[in-house]
């Protein structure tokens, strides 16, 4: 139960490409405006309602009946919102422009006020772990309303092995606002800074833009791109290894306290995962990279007819595959029609997203680089945000970013402490948003060579999403290892990612002087440490889920619904169980990737 401070997770599938009327956000529904008196009125009232909840039940958990402690549990949960709401709108506003110096203090000092305010909540974890078990299920069973919170209670009760004094987590507490988040902050605003001189270009472009070249006709514009990264990487490569150097340490020393048995530990206690199920997937994916991303890429290079790949043209686009603008509406129209089919009650949800300022689409000077969906609170609604410039890939993003925030719709119903769905689960129905929609335009693929262009995309889309993900998880198992060893200089970062990069790309590819810099510009390394498993889990998840779906499994659709209503007031165990499927299950995972393998089985016989 942590107070949400405002670190969106930037999508894996996040890209660039195309125009139209792009809408912005409207983040009214939060507040009207930055120095509304509403703002002050949520600050001053949070300030007071965290005192008065710490006078109330701070050293009295243990003597509270089953009533008594309900009502604290809604108490904080009241307190979450607010905190919650306050977070999102001043980090939703900061997102759309980094480099804007107002929107950066309105953000500080909203963080420094609700961290000072709500440390008074630090005892509440803390002194309700220590209650004694046979005491709480005597409470939960006296009273169903207390008892629906039992998922929360779990997640907060596996921290107790891990958890420190009241007075040292009160530090940490005061403290965050000048660790890992100011770090996050330094990072935000130097990629948003970041500007790259490519050669052939008439100006400079930000950091979206040009990794939007490197899935450019041109293969002479990529290559380009690609050095105009590597050089500008190497230049503030000293800071970035400083960024990376300063997070794992911290994540090194504040495990060492908690006595975490491994760097990993603590995100995979709160995506409620057992490791030996991220182990699972993990050596699953990396024993399939010969039949995965070795064998797409040397289709891929012959398609291009080249002898051997070079990094620009990993996502280069077929020879066969016509340049396409892809408007706005025309991308809306696609993905509700493709939730439609589906479900009409699916394509409902998504609407208001469209209709009533919920997604921010263009791509804007100081605008956060990628995609998110954010849920915000469960009294509001969430945001989607975008760097849409009409690729083909753009759309599916959109797919991508719907798909989450329909989720985060169904789950509301939850209350604010359940809506949360765990990492592994969070990727769900934005992958499945993404497969209706890719399925939908298979199907409606009038030429073999569309239908070819498709299955391309796709399975390089399942490739970053799967096999990129895990070596980006091996990476940082790597660094953070390496880290607690001692210091490590920008070189040795560079050779750990190599390392991962030549395993997981294969024999196809040789690599550039300069993408070993690379690493750099990841974001959920510094944000959300071996958060990316998560994507790959997500992938091999809707696989498996699509899989019972095609096969017509009766009721899918409303287990669907039920799966995503659940948030996280479920298990993955219980959730998967009505579709006959079970993650634990090492054969799990060879479901989805072998789907992944069936569609390159099918661009090799198009070969014949």
């Amino acid at each position: 139960m942590t107070l949400p401070l405002p670190t969106p997770v930037f999508d894996a599938h996040a890209s660039a490409g195309g125009f139209g009327d792009l809408p912005d956000w409207d983040l009214t529904d939060l507040y009207p405006a930055p120095d509304s008196p509403e703002v002050e009125r949520d600050l001053a009232w949070l300030e007071t309602a965290c005192a008065s909840f710490a006078a109330s039940y701070e050293g009295k958990l243990a003597s509270l009946d089953a009533a008594g402690l309900l009502a604290c549990v809604q108490e904080y949960e009241a307190i979450d919102i607010v905190a919650g709401r306050l977070m999102s709108y001043a980090g939703l506003r900061y997102y759309q422009n980094t480099m804007d110096s107002e929107r950066a203090k309105f953000m500080a000092d909203a963080q420094d006020e609700v961290t000072t305010s709500t440390t008074p909540l630090v005892f509440f974890s803390l002194e309700f772990n220590r209650l004694d078990e046979a005491h709480l299920a005597g409470l939960l069973a006296a009273n169903a309303d207390l008892a629906r919170y039992k998922p929360v209670f779990d997640r907060m009760r596996a921290m107790r092995p891990h958890q420190l004094s009241d007075e040292l987590e009160r530090f940490l507490h005061d403290e965050s606002v000048v660790g890992a988040s100011a770090w996050n902050k330094l990072f935000d605003e130097t990629m948003a800074g970041l500007m790259f001189t490519v050669a052939g270009e008439e100006e400079e472009l930000n950091l979206e833009a040009t990794l939007n070249l490197l899935t450019d006709t041109d293969r002479a514009r990529r290559e380009a791109a690609a050095r105009a990264l590597a050089a500008v990487f190497d230049k503030n490569i000293k800071l970035f290894a400083r960024i990376h150097n300063t997070l794992a340490k911290e994540k090194e020393i504040h495990d060492r306290w908690r006595k975490m048995p491994s760097p990993q530990h603590g995100r995979h206690l709160s995506n409620h995962v057992e490791p030996e199920v991220v182990e699972a997937l993990r050596n699953a994916v990396v024993a399939a990279y010969p039949k995965l991303s070795h064998r797409y890429y040397r289709l891929k290079a012959k398609w291009l007819g080249l002898e051997r790949l070079q990094v620009w043209d990993r996502n280069a686009p077929l020879p066969i595959e016509q340049p396409k603008t892809i408007g706005w509406d025309e991308a809306r129209k696609t993905v509700t029609d493709a939730y439609a089919a589906f479900s009409p009650a699916l394509a409902d949800l998504a609407e208001p997203f469209f209709t009533k300022g919920w997604i921010d689409a263009g791509v804007k000077p100081g605008k956060a680089p990628g995609a998110f969906a954010h849920p915000t609170v469960t009294t509001v609604h969430p945001y989607v945000m975008l760097n849409y410039l009409g690729k083909p890939r753009d759309v599916m993003t959109l797919a991508h970013e719907l798909g989450h925030g329909v989720h985060q719709r169904l789950a509301a119903a939850q209350g604010e402490l359940l809506a949360s769905t765990p990492l592994t689960l969070a990727e769900t129905a934005s992958v499945f948003g993404e497969m209706l929609t890719f399925r939908k335009l298979l199907d409606d693929a009038k030429t073999k060579a569309e239908r070819k262009t498709l299955l391309a995309g796709k399975v390089e889309d399942m490739i970053n999403t799967v096999v990129r993900q895990i070596a980006f998880y091996d990476f940082e198992c790597k660094l953070h290892a390496a880290r607690a060893e001692g210091e490590l200089t920008p070189d040795d970062i560079n050779a750990l990612w190599m390392s991962v990069q030549a395993q997981s790309l294969g024999d196809a590819f040789d690599f550039m002087d300069g993408y070993e810099t690379f690493w750099a510009y990841i974001p959920h390394f510094v944000h959300s440490p071996f958060y990316v498993y998560a994507y790959a889990f997500g992938d091999g998840l809707v696989n498996a889920l699509y899989a019972a779906y095609a096969s017509g499994l009766p009721g899918f659709e409303e287990k669907y619904f039920e799966l995503l209503k659940a948030g996280g007031s479920k298990h993955h165990k219980e959730l998967l169980a009505p579709f006959g499927l079970d993650a634990s299950d090492p054969k799990f995972w060879d479901k989805g990737l072998s789907m992944i393998a069936g569609f390159i089985d099918e661009l090799e016989a198009m070969e014949d």
